[in-house]
């Protein structure tokens, strides 16, 4: 097997057990979220988006880009200097620590001067519980990306997408059925990362994943030198997510905010398959790299892509398609103002999964400070549209300014990857494949359909994806790679796939 199959194969095997994850972990979570938007006011879960998104805000802060830069570490001193690991993981963990405390006692002292700002009184108390939950949130990150580069994903699947979610909405759902004041879902969330924490560690050390060492500030200041950047990255990836959110509640009112997400959580699932892909992408990507096989990551990177787009596919087709039948199905008919915005934000998403993994594909090449850079164009342009745009558009505005923001980054990303290593996302077979996709859904979207529920989407969603099928087929889409993983599968499963290999065949 050549290394552009293997390597395809085991990203496949990764994205599929992530993937599972990941999905518990989204539909719990949106759960959670449909939960508070159904049995609580629109301003309450207005209050709710915003104090959530302050502490996201923290978080990044706290772990100061240790999510992203230890899995790299942890890696390569395996490889080079094992018996420094376990004084890594113990620097790591001690600064974490010491920044997510002194990042909670900010939060809380400027709580009032916070909810002051968003006008908004009720994020006093909001932000005085809620905060609490900000050190045991950013352990459990530092443990996960510590155990990725060991090669695991035992670690964030059982803990991060089982336990975490399914603990906090049966907590949700407590507050809910005992009919509790508002204030209990902060608790609630709080309790939830605090015991995730907890059964995380008890794990770790239970089957000794990791030996501590000594701290060890020279080590500390090299991961931090290394990390700021990725830091800043974060920061700016998550105001380019987030500022949305936060503009809206300071220009307009907490019920805006809480119409405004029941579209963005909606579009955040597009980058599903992309974000799985992501976590097991980077480490196989490194060692092509590293070993100076341009080629064959150019390759892994296209058919990925195209593999990324395809499982896409279908989600973006039922948001952009039916918007007012999604929105009503998981939030309820208050909330079908926001269809337009889900559209908007479907196609920003959208295009993120159309190009594929750049940013990681740049941090892999050591690119990472063009990572930050591009990003934070992309927030400042973000801050700037939404600025503009909120106060005569509303929830519009705020969609265009995100869409648009993931659209500068993903091209400058982009553009930067293939200057340097010449690797891009069109192959011949990717394009006819874009082609037939844009084609289909501009046929449909001109037919005008309004369907009443998502029911009567489903139906008309299989024609499409049927009509689809055919026409990636005979247009030759299909690369012999996707037959090779398709044999993997069987060969995984022991299941005879004997008919559609031989359909295949045909196309390739």
């Amino acid at each position: 097997m050549d290394e552009t199959n293997h390597a395809l194969q085991r990203i496949a095997r990764g994205t599929g057990i992530i993937f599972i994850g990941t999905v518990i972990s989204m539909l719990f979570g949106f759960l959670s979220v449909v939960v508070i938007a159904r049995f609580f006011s629109r301003a309450e879960y207005g209050v709710f988006s915003l104090a959530l998104t302050i502490l996201s805000v923290a978080l990044v802060i706290a772990t100061m880009g240790f999510q992203n830069s230890l899995p790299r570490e942890v890696a390569f001193y395996r490889e080079e200097e094992a018996s420094r690991i376990g004084s890594l993981i113990l620097t790591a963990l001690t600064i974490v620590s010491l920044t997510s405390l002194t990042v909670t006692a900010f939060l809380v002292s400027g709580s009032v001067y916070i909810a002051q700002a968003f006008n908004e009184e009720r994020l006093i108390y909001a932000l005085k519980i809620v905060s609490l939950a900000l050190p045991f949130s950013a352990l459990t990150a530092t443990f996960i990306a510590i155990s990725q580069g060991f090669g695991r994903v035992r670690e964030k699947v059982y803990f991060q997408n089982f336990l975490y979610p399914i603990l906090w909405f049966s907590l949700v759902g407590i507050c809910v059925l005992l009919k509790l004041e508002f204030y209990y879902v902060f608790i609630a969330y709080v309790m939830a990362q605090a015991i995730t924490l907890l059964f995380l560690i008890s794990d770790i050390f239970r089957i000794k994943l990791i030996k501590l060492g000594s701290v060890d500030l020279k080590l500390g200041k090299e991961l931090i030198v290394f990390s700021i950047p990725l830091m800043f990255t974060g920061i700016a990836g998550f105001i380019m997510t987030w500022t949305d959110t936060l503009m809206l509640g300071y220009y307009k009112t907490s019920e805006v905010v809480g119409l405004y997400n029941s579209a963005s959580p909606l579009a955040k699932l597009l980058p599903i398959f992309l974000t799985s892909a992501g976590f097991i992408y980077p480490p196989l990507a490194t060692a092509l790299y590293a070993q100076g096989k341009v080629e064959e990551l150019k390759r892994v990177y296209q058919v990925l892509t195209k593999w990324l787009f395809l499982a896409t596919l279908p989600l973006f087709a039922m948001m952009f398609l039916f918007p007012e039948a999604t929105i009503g199905f998981f939030f309820g008919a208050k909330y079908l103002e926001a269809s337009k915005s889900l559209q908007i934000l479907a196609l920003g998403f959208m295009f993120h999964v159309l190009l594929g993994l750049n940013g990681l594909s740049l941090v892999v090449i050591k690119e990472s400070k063009f990572v930050m850079y591009s990003t934070t164009v992309s927030a400042i342009l973000n801050v700037i549209l939404n600025a503009v745009l909120i106060p005569v558009y509303s929830i519009e505005g705020a969609a265009v300014a995100t869409a648009v923001s993931y659209l500068v980054t993903n091209v400058l990303n982009s553009l930067r990857l293939y200057q340097k290593v010449k690797v891009q996302p069109f192959s011949w077979n990717y394009m006819k494949l874009l082609a037939v996709s844009f084609i289909l859904l501009r046929i449909i979207k001109g037919l005008n359909l309004r369907v009443p529920s998502i029911w009567y989407a489903v139906p008309v969603l299989a024609v499409f994806l049927g009509v689809y099928a055919i026409l990636v087929l005979l247009s030759g889409s299909i690369d012999k790679e996707d037959v090779e993983l398709l044999l993997a599968v069987e060969k995984k499963m022991g299941v005879d796939l004997g008919m559609i290999k031989r359909v295949l065949r045909r196309f390739v």
